[in-house]
């Protein structure tokens, strides 16, 4: 390995955005299970799908090709953020007194601040072509809400977001963004559906979960199936593919650097698009035998549905209108504490990256919230960016694994998915100073 030592960004050109998003499900050893039907427990088809879905994105979610197009338009709308930069962290490297040479890949140079761009643009354009009108979505933390709202405005739709009332209350400057990108945002569980109505009367001081929300948006797409569709940020196979254009420019990015590989990848696991997104087309080449990459999915440890959850059939709702999903689920009547990475509140895992972690292809950590937070002041003070409180947590990780290498006998290469920034998650960073983050 050869680095120049004055280098510490990689900076990819337009023409190096990728043209494809890449499929892993063509190149595991074994086919992952299949989502089931909610009713008839039968293996979903693309005409049950596309209830919800327009018919390119069932495609997508079915898809056993190794490569799928990007069109043209997305690709247009991806040049204003990407490719994105992968950074070397060499102030933190010093900070930490560490052999390991530290890389993140940040997404926080979108246009909303994370990674969630890169399949909001995407969803909205395949829905726009299939003349929907209006999408309805959850959103934890208001990463996929704004999103969603920045990629329906693009391509002239309406959004109407349902938001865990936990971050509606506690992150508002987030909700203030959907509606300036000209969202309609509504606090979950809410009483304009009849899930949401169900759920406030069984559980009147709920603080929300990301489930419930799901069945709120899923409702009311299906309340108004001439114009509306619903639309997921994480966890189904479509969203984790569009996310692999991370993965696709880190390779690449790494060979700047000199680097053969990425010895080490640690990226935040939610519902699992982001840590996916960077890791597959890295898990591509451990399967293609040229490199022996290890991959770390970073969870809260109070909402740990790999590290504790069950490996089972699941819906992704708490009424049951989804698929049957064979994930890592910690149930759908979990509700986690209102803890600051909203984006991470979920009850279970990517299907997909749920298979992958049982292959042994990549596994599982959790992370407690102060550690998470720890870790974000540390980064922050030595590089300049403060983390979104999701993030934190693959930056906790990576720098517990960072200090035990001191030696040159030890040193390897880490990459840290940087899926956003914390800048309008301030209130939590200040609770963490103060001492009075619980």
């Amino acid at each position: 390995m050869s680095t120049d030592e004055a280098m510490t960004k990689a900076l990819l050109p337009d023409s190096q955005l990728p043209t494809h998003w890449y499929n892993i499900v063509a190149d595991l050893p074994e086919p992952m299970p299949p989502h089931l039907h909610p009713g008839t427990k039968e293996p979903v088809t693309l005409d049950d799908l596309t209830v919800i879905f327009p018919p390119a994105l069932a495609e997508q979610e079915l898809s056993t090709q190794r490569f799928i197009d990007i069109p043209d338009e997305v690709r247009q709308i991806y040049s204003i953020w990407r490719p994105t930069p992968l950074i070397r962290a060499r102030r933190l490297e010093r900070e930490l007194g560490t052999s390991a040479r530290i890389y993140y890949k940040y997404e926080g140079v979108s246009p909303i601040g994370s990674h969630k761009t890169n399949s909001s643009v995407a969803q909205a354009y395949f829905n726009h072509e299939a003349g929907v009108r209006r999408l309805t979505t959850e959103t934890g933390a208001g990463q996929w809400g704004s999103a969603l709202a920045f990629a329906c405005s693009a391509f002239g739709m309406g959004c109407e977001v349902w938001q865990v009332r936990a971050s509606y209350d506690s992150k508002p400057y987030r909700r203030m963004l959907m509606e300036t990108f000209g969202a309609t945002v509504h606090s979950s569980p809410s009483e304009l559906t009849q899930a949401g109505r169900t759920m406030r009367e069984q559980f009147p001081d709920t603080t929300g979960s990301l489930g419930m929300a799901v069945s709120e948006a899923i409702e009311a797409a299906l309340t108004d199936p001439e114009n509306a569709r619903y639309s997921l940020g994480s966890v189904l196979n479509h969203v984790v593919l569009h996310q692999t254009v991370i993965g696709e420019e880190t390779l690449k990015q790494l060979a700047m650097f000199g680097e053969d590989q990425a010895d080490l990848v640690f990226g935040c696991a939610g519902g699992g698009s982001n840590v996916a997104g960077l890791s597959f087309p890295l898990i591509r080449e451990n399967l293609a035998g040229t490199t022996t990459t290890k991959v770390y999915a970073v969870e809260p440890s109070a909402c740990p549905s790999i590290t504790q959850g069950r490996y089972e059939y699941d819906h992704g709702d708490v009424v049951g209108m989804t698929p049957l999903m064979k994930m890592y689920t910690l149930g759908t009547d979990f509700v986690p504490p209102p803890v600051h990475a909203g984006g991470l509140r979920y009850h279970g895992m990517s299907p997909l990256l749920s298979h992958v972690i049982q292959l042994g292809l990549a596994q599982g950590l959790a992370v407690e919230q102060a550690d998470a937070f720890e870790a974000g002041v540390l980064f922050a003070r030595a590089e300049g960016l403060v983390p979104a409180p999701e993030a934190s947590h693959a930056v906790a990780a990576a720098l517990a694994e960072a200090r035990r290498r001191t030696s040159d006998a030890d040193a390897c290469s880490i990459v840290i998915g940087m899926s956003g920034h914390g800048q309008l998650d301030l209130p939590a960073y200040q609770e963490y100073l103060n001492g009075t983050m619980l």
